[in-house]
């Protein structure tokens, strides 16, 4: 197929249904395949990629329960990374768990999809992270790179907020699709998504040719998060930024300056103390 070199995303899908007794398996090995051409054989964007340019990502989908013949509640885990420049070193961006996902599907079904009128949860929900996916990675290679991709994940949960499915509307729960991309949308967290930026496209991309110059932009990169955290504390906004990057500042600060230590350590304890054991090795040099 001509086209598949214009696809922007390189997603894995993976089916977990061992939670649930079934005699025959065909159903979720048709859900795989659907989901993976669905995600990866689609158009997301008008952009020309290569082959090698395509978004690293993954979903997997843990089936909890099994409601009817043909609708289930599933577990939906959603990451994705970027490479670093000068390296092999790939870097998340985006790691989300989304559960209570109910959605119908059929062997045979066709997963349908429009920008502009919901058709069905599961796609609805897959469109919506594909959207998500792009806005994480567009951002982090230009100043608010993913708005465009941002405001199509928002059209997806106004088009699918009338259907009654969990995860769409902005009450109940502040950690949902809604708040997501609402959030990101926000002015309020305007200093969050330049971080994306600076910490990848100014900070990580500069390691190779100098640590410490590279080093020193993603710190300036996480005081960035304390504007945001300043005007809403704890967003699950602010906390998938440090899911996704948790691990990776520790490696990465633990051989720094005592100086830059000292200031990131005591930022790191206000705006992400869920954390804060993590951190420790950052002070005792790494593990």
């Amino acid at each position: 197929m001509g086209s598949a070199q214009a696809q922007e995303l390189n997603c894995s899908v993976q089916i977990n249904s061992s939670q649930i007794a079934i005699g025959d398996q065909a159903i979720f090995d048709a859900l795989q395949r659907s989901v993976f051409e669905f995600m990866n054989n689609r158009r997301w964007t008008s952009d020309k990629y290569s082959p090698a340019e395509r978004i690293d990502c993954s979903i997997l989908i843990t089936i909890d329960k099994q409601l009817s013949t043909d609708e289930f509640e599933a577990t939906v885990q959603i990451s994705s990374s970027r490479p670093v420049y000068g390296s092999t070193y790939t870097s998340t961006i985006f790691r989300y768990q989304d559960e209570a996902v109910r959605f119908k599907y059929l062997q045979f079904d066709v997963l349908d999809f429009s920008e502009n009128a919901y058709i069905s949860e599961l796609t609805s929900v897959l469109g919506y992270y594909a959207y998500v996916i792009l806005a994480h990675d567009y951002d982090t290679y230009s100043l608010m790179g993913g708005q465009e991709h941002w405001q199509m994940a928002q059209r997806v949960v106004t088009n699918a907020q009338t259907s009654g499915g969990s995860g769409w509307q902005s009450f109940k729960d502040r950690n949902n699709r809604y708040w997501i991309v609402q959030n990101a949308l926000n002015d309020r967290f305007k200093s969050l998504r330049e971080c994306y930026y600076i910490y990848h496209r100014k900070g990580f991309d500069q390691l190779s040719e100098n640590v410490q110059a590279g080093r020193a932009e993603v710190l300036k990169a996480i005081r960035l998060i304390e504007k945001t955290h300043r005007n809403e504390p704890n967003s699950v906004n602010q906390r998938l930024f440090f899911t996704a990057k948790n691990d990776e500042i520790v490696k990465l600060f633990s051989k720094a300056e005592p100086a830059e230590k000292n200031e990131l350590l005591p930022l790191l304890d206000v705006i992400d103390p869920a954390n804060s054991t993590k951190y420790l090795a950052i002070k005792e040099g790494g593990r």
